[in-house]
């Protein structure tokens, strides 16, 4: 094996910190072409879809892959924006305010990065960009509040198997969930606050995660108990009773059981149980994105009103909202404890020196 190293590489170069937070991933474009490509990395991916591997080529290449990209590139195209994908534009902000945040703590000895699980930028060229400006301390956050195998787990393997491929490895800290961050659920119930005080509270509030598998569940996956863990954290922050609130799931994908209840059978129902006015939150996307804007706030309203509903309202993700953004940063500096690269640096050079002394300057080829 040929493990990545830089030509040229100056070992006297100052050590960083590096903070990458990552998210699902988004297509290039709101066309055909581009969704294949996207939904062909994405599901095949063993963590999001967990059927043997030989009977889920022949079923994703020749039928999904076939037909699901057309719908999916006119779903995209409604809710793509001058600044391309939300989801893309949103992490963008998210991790530039998240530096600035944190350099005023630790000037430019932290370096954040974003990074897509599928789709671009992907993490191997990001990670390799943060290696070759000096990072040999890194925070990985992939933006799941609540962990999932096909989510928090996904990006792990993603980081390993790049890892495996390195020449040197940084010190690393992977922070795979943060459902009940006491700064998280703040920040979603100061959201949900300011959109009452313009718009008047619902008869019904509807918090709203992105469905598994319900076999996940069965095996050991906690991101069931975690969404229902952070809608009772959120409602009691707000002081909502039992029955002013619902935990739904949304996006379900085939034929099998999804977690229930699901959030498109729920809106349904709802009208004919004579709630006629909610609302719709979504902890688990820290992001706007298709499932949010397209899904949720134009589908899911649909059903509703066709139902016999009469007032229907999505409430926006966290984005790069200020309360988001400290919660994340108070986030990172707690993983940063005891990360300090500064002190290191003269003897790093010192080093380098003596080094180059006696072998003259060092580069590596590989």
């Amino acid at each position: 094996m040929k493990y990545r190293g830089y030509a040229d590489f100056s070992h006297a170069q100052a050590d960083k910190i590096g903070v990458l937070v990552t998210n699902l991933g988004t297509p290039d474009a709101p066309d055909t072409p581009s969704l294949r490509r996207y939904l062909k990395e994405f599901l095949s991916d063993p963590r999001v879809v967990e059927v043997p591997r030989a009977l889920w080529w022949l079923i994703l290449n020749g039928v999904i892959l076939r037909i699901r990209p057309k719908r999916s590139a006119e779903a995209y195209q409604t809710v793509w924006t001058e600044r391309g994908s939300p989801l893309l534009f949103h992490t963008v902000a998210q991790a530039e305010k998240l530096q600035v945040a944190l350099s005023e703590d630790y000037g430019d000895q932290v370096i954040v990065r974003y990074a897509m699980r599928y789709g671009s930028p992907n993490m191997r060229d990001v990670i390799d960009e943060m290696l070759q400006h000096g990072v040999r301390k890194l925070v990985l956050l992939p933006l799941y509040p609540q962990y999932s195998a096909a989510t928090s787990g996904s990006t792990f393997d993603a980081l390993a198997q790049d890892f495996v491929k390195r020449r040197w490895l940084p010190d690393l800290r992977f922070i795979s969930h943060y459902h009940d961050d006491a700064g998280y659920i703040d920040a979603c119930a100061a959201q949900i606050k300011a959109y009452w005080q313009t718009h008047g509270q619902a008869e019904k509030l509807i918090f709203s995660y992105h469905g598994v598998p319900l076999k996940y569940l069965q095996k050991g996956d906690p991101y069931h108990c975690e969404c229902h863990k952070t809608s009772r954290l959120i409602a009691e922050k707000l002081g909502l009773s039992k029955d002013q609130y619902l935990t739904t799931f949304q996006s379900r994908f085939g034929r099998e059981e999804w977690l229930k209840p699901y959030t498109d059978e729920t809106l349904k129902s709802l009208p004919g149980l004579g709630v006629k006015n909610v609302q719709v939150f979504c902890p688990g996307f820290s992001a706007d994105c298709l499932e949010t804007i397209e899904e949720i706030g134009e589908e899911n309203r649909e059903y509703f009103i066709e139902a016999g509903g009469e007032h229907y309202a999505y409430i926006p993700a966290l984005n790069d909202n200020p309360d988001h953004i400290a919660a994340l940063t108070a986030i990172v500096k707690r993983e940063l404890q005891g990360w300090s690269v500064v002190t290191d640096q003269h003897h790093r050079a010192e080093r380098a020196k003596q080094r180059e002394a006696v072998y003259g300057k060092l580069s590596n080829p590989d």
